[in-house]
């Protein structure tokens, strides 16, 4: 019989409904029986102590929220009845030990990538264009409209073909009832033979609405991160367009550069519009070289690489009740895998770390990094509740309809993505990770700005993991996206990649999910596997300003 009910971790006083549960069921867990006092819909939670106001709910082993009322045995918990709390931390001792999971069966296996001359390896080969400030965004459409479609990487044109199907049938004077039961026609678009450039994945134009009117801060950190996606090593160079008075200047952004990759050989094109002139020989100069760029592009070619070569992004977003306990505790063993192979990840999201604050600056190599952890975390919290958005406002509508009702349990089952290795180091947005193993780096909890950031710090893949259903993608890195449910897998499959739901079912342990995900993994970063998000063109860029986003 399928198990109905789950318990996460032994100290833990809730449990968790794995289906729908009907209020005055009795039910059976480790010796214990509860008689429930609500319908408890699947991925929510009853407690199985009677909690008086003010005592605490553990979950993940941690405490996740705080009683606000007297509640009794096997109450449906909610928004009403229990509200955030978690524990405060501090630098202590570090413990480093961890059981390292069997490699054996991975030590020899590669992937096929673009080797750069800085010894990274790209899972994919793009040419960006890309303005210093949002003034030059028109002129980026303009250069889009000249080169994709002519190049072979235009978009699918199945929906321009049904727009002309209603076209038609409006002229044919058809009712409107009949114009609305037109089954449309759907098919999917195969471009890459038409490439010009076979071994270029694509041209990707990083529009955005920064580069000046910000604070000089916000300016340095924008030309940060746009190097963090010209020396990333899904790039194979870049044009750059610059009106040339904006905060954000070129020469900021090539110190960046520098700091990154100290020797930088890639193709970059720079062209300043105010020295220039006429905008069509702006234009006319930026198509040239952006083609010029292209040709040189097109001579890399994949080859075989080390999995160590692999930096992967750990990210969730439209999280639900399952998450916690089957799509990010599977990655989390992705993620020791590869560690344990010599590659990095990265663990981001700082809002949604809240709570295991402790456990995490524990793992810290160095007291160094788990001090700045415990500053930048202190300072992001400090700075949320003085603008009036604290880390508990942080669970969305749909997290808390879902079963995520604290930020404190929506954080615990988060951080089951980093896995249980050590942490090799702390960065703050937008630096580069350097280290092989597990990096935290300061981001908000906001999907795009989040995978945005773990890109442009150097994830060549992410993970991302959800429950609701997201179509978040990133114009340079396949984003592969892991259903916690297998409804919502099968309800959204154009855009989901992986399903394990399989460990709510009890049909897969998570280490067998988390070695099936790795197995995808090679086969993206090969090229050999098209992810959803990239099918569909889901290029989400968007820079985080260092105000508060949750």
């Amino acid at each position: 019989m399928k198990q109905r009910i789950l318990k996460v971790h032994p100290k833990d006083n809730v449990l968790v409904a794995l289906t729908d549960l009907s209020k005055g069921e009795v039910l059976s867990y480790d010796g214990a029986e509860y008689l429930l006092q609500d319908h408890v819909a699947a991925k929510h939670k009853f407690n199985t102590i009677a909690l008086k106001a003010g005592d605490e709910l553990l979950m993940y082993g941690v405490l996740v929220g705080k009683a606000q009322q007297d509640i009794p045995v096997g109450s449906l918990l909610t928004t009403a009845n229990i509200k955030h709390a978690s524990t405060s931390f501090e630098t202590n001792e570090a413990h480093l030990s961890w059981n390292k999971p069997d490699i054996q069966a991975w030590k020899d296996r590669t992937f096929d990538g673009f080797h750069r001359n800085d010894g990274q390896v790209g899972t994919a080969n793009y040419w960006l264009v890309i303005p210093m400030v949002f003034c030059e965004n028109r002129n980026l459409e303009v250069i889009q409209e000249a080169l994709l479609n002519n190049l072979g990487y235009g978009r699918n044109e199945t929906y321009q073909q049904q727009a002309k199907e209603l076209i038609a049938l409006y002229e044919q004077g058809k009712s409107l009832d009949e114009i609305l039961n037109t089954q449309l026609v759907y098919t999917e678009q195969k471009e890459k033979a038409n490439r010009l450039f076979p071994n270029v994945d694509g041209i990707k134009f990083l529009t955005h609405t920064g580069g000046c009117g910000g604070t000089r801060q916000d300016s340095q950190t924008l030309c940060g991160l746009l190097a963090g996606y010209i020396t990333h090593p899904n790039v194979a160079g870049a044009t750059i367009l610059s009106l040339g008075c904006q905060n954000a200047q070129v020469s900021i952004l090539q110190e960046e550069i520098e700091k990154r990759v100290a020797n930088f050989d890639k193709p970059l094109y720079i062209l300043d519009q105010q020295t220039i002139g006429k905008e069509s020989e702006l234009l006319s100069m930026a198509i040239k070289q952006t083609f010029a760029g292209l040709i040189q592009a097109n001579a890399n070619v994949r080859k075989p690489a080390a999995l160590s070569k692999l930096c992967i992004g750990l990210e969730c977003g439209g999280s639900d009740g399952f998450s916690g306990i089957s799509a990010n505790p599977a990655i989390g063993y992705t993620s020791d895998l590869l560690v344990a192979l010599g590659g990095s990840v990265i663990l981001a999201e700082f809002p949604e770390l809240c709570g295991v604050e402790q456990n995490l600056s524990d793992r810290c190599v160095t007291r160094e990094d788990a001090s700045r952890f415990s500053e930048l975390m202190t300072t992001y919290s400090s700075r949320a509740t003085a603008a009036g958005s604290g880390f508990d406002m942080n669970p969305s509508p749909g997290n808390i309809k879902d079963g995520l009702i604290t930020d404190a349990i929506k954080s615990a089952g988060a951080a089951k993505k980093g896995g249980t290795s050590p942490v090799v180091a702390v960065l703050d947005y937008p630096e580069k990770v350097t280290k092989p193993g597990l990096n935290l780096l300061c981001t908000p909890g906001n999907d795009v700005e989040s995978t945005t950031a773990e890109v442009g710090s150097g994830a060549n893949v992410v993970l991302f993991t959800t429950g609701l259903g997201t179509p978040t993608g990133n114009p340079i890195a396949p984003v592969v996206k892991i259903a916690s449910n297998t409804r919502l897998f099968n309800k959204m499959r154009d855009i989901i990649d992986l399903d394990t739901g399989s460990i709510i079912e009890g049909e897969e342990s998570i280490e067998a999910a988390g070695a099936r995900i790795l197995e995808y993994v090679i086969q993206v970063a090969s090229g050999a596997v098209e992810v959803s998000a990239l099918r569909h063109r889901q290029d989400d860029f968007i820079p985080w300003k260092r105000g508060v986003s949750l």
